[in-house]
């Protein structure tokens, strides 16, 4: 019996990305036994490309895709986008050419703002994304906030909930019990941009080392704030404490979550779901962070680590010391941010979802 054939759209599989890292976990889990999946390169991730060369490929991509479903005729096209212009008008080409052709398409949303906020004041722009909503035969969201902004801005769309989701095997050694005796590790994994909030962290560890507080923050990751963040650690005098390490993958990515105590991640980007996050709590590490997008619906303030508001040095430093001072605390949440990542956000839950909504989407299911 043919197995239904499904696209999965991402930058490159080897690329730094999110989304990537999302299509690789599905293209290893047991959906792959289940569905044919497919995978259609897009974006800049993982290329080299002039500027002329990005120019030709946003042109004529459209056309690559109807080329690829006339050869390998698919079920469904199964696109992975975000509330961002570049991204959107280009995704909405694709959903053009999918329907053009009679596929189903899952659009998948990784976070961004709100539709409702997306062409505010421009009354056009919100009719036609409303239309590319309508005609998507599913809608994948990753938040309770998002999935409750969509279905007001769509009512009787398909609109479903499906966190983000990790592999947790390699990061589940056993959980040290913290010794008070050595400076606590703090941890940041991921891009490195003003909006991350690391600039804050600084501050704080700034504050609390004048203080007479020992602390260690390693960070691991790239990005266009890099140079100014390597300033502003020689500034504060933070050199002897603050290491980077650039991207890391794999075992090395691995023995970092394992020597650390807390991630600070006070992020105030329209994240989506971050896979950091999950990463440090399947690992033992608590986190400091913000309620926003989807990080309220994977943990709870003072259970799983501690929420702080955006752009706020002394809060971050007020965190980082309640957990300094309280290492059964720090403790307990590592364990509880565990046990709350094994219960609801593995590869095996995402892969049922996703088979689920598939299944759904060809009229296999309710």
């Amino acid at each position: 019996m043919r197995r239904p054939k499904i696209v999965i759209f991402s930058p490159s599989l080897t690329a730094i990305s999110g989304v990537s890292t999302h299509a690789n976990l599905l293209f290893g889990s047991s959906l792959a036994k289940e569905y044919d999946l497919l995978h259609f390169q897009v974006g800049s991730e993982g290329r080299k490309e002039s500027g002329l060369q990005k120019l030709m490929r946003f042109v004529f991509s459209p056309l690559a895709l109807a080329r690829f479903i006339m050869i390998h005729r698919p079920d469904i096209v199964h696109l992975n986008t975000s509330m961002d212009r570049k991204a959107y008008w280009r995704d909405l080409a694709y959903l053009f050419v999918a329907k053009l052709l009679n596929v189903k398409v899952v659009n998948q949303v990784h976070g961004g703002p709100m539709p409702q906020e997306f062409f505010a004041g421009h009354a056009v722009l919100i009719w036609l994304l409303r239309r590319a909503l309508y005609a998507s035969d599913a809608v994948s969201v990753l938040s309770s906030k998002e999935y409750e902004a969509y279905t007001a801005f769509c009512p009787g769309a398909l609109i479903v909930r499906i966190p983000n989701a990790i592999d947790p095997a390699e990061l589940l050694g056993d959980i040290a019990a913290p010794d008070a005796h050595r400076p606590l590790r703090l941890i940041y994994i991921g891009r490195i941009i003003r909006e991350k909030g690391l600039f804050e962290v600084l501050e704080a560890m700034a504050q609390l080392q004048r203080s007479g507080r020992k602390l260690h923050l390693d960070i691991a990751g790239g990005g266009p704030a890099e140079k100014e963040l390597r300033s502003s650690v020689l500034q504060l005098g933070l050199d002897d404490v603050v290491h980077f390490h650039g991207p890391v993958f794999g075992a090395a990515k691995t023995r970092l979550w394992r020597e650390t105590d807390v991630l600070v991640f006070p992020t105030y980007h329209p994240e989506g779901l971050p896979y950091a996050l999950l990463e440090a709590m399947a690992a033992g590490t608590p986190a400091i962070t913000c309620p926003v997008a989807a990080i309220p619906d994977v943990m709870q303030d003072g259970v799983h680590g501690f929420f702080v508001p955006p752009r706020d040095a002394d809060t971050i430093a007020g965190a980082i010391a309640a957990l300094d001072n309280d290492r059964a605390m720090l403790d307990r949440m590592a364990r509880a941010s565990r046990a709350r990542v094994l219960e609801k956000f593995t590869v095996e839950r995402l892969a049922r979802d996703f088979s689920e909504l598939y299944g759904a989407v060809l009229g296999r299911r309710a």
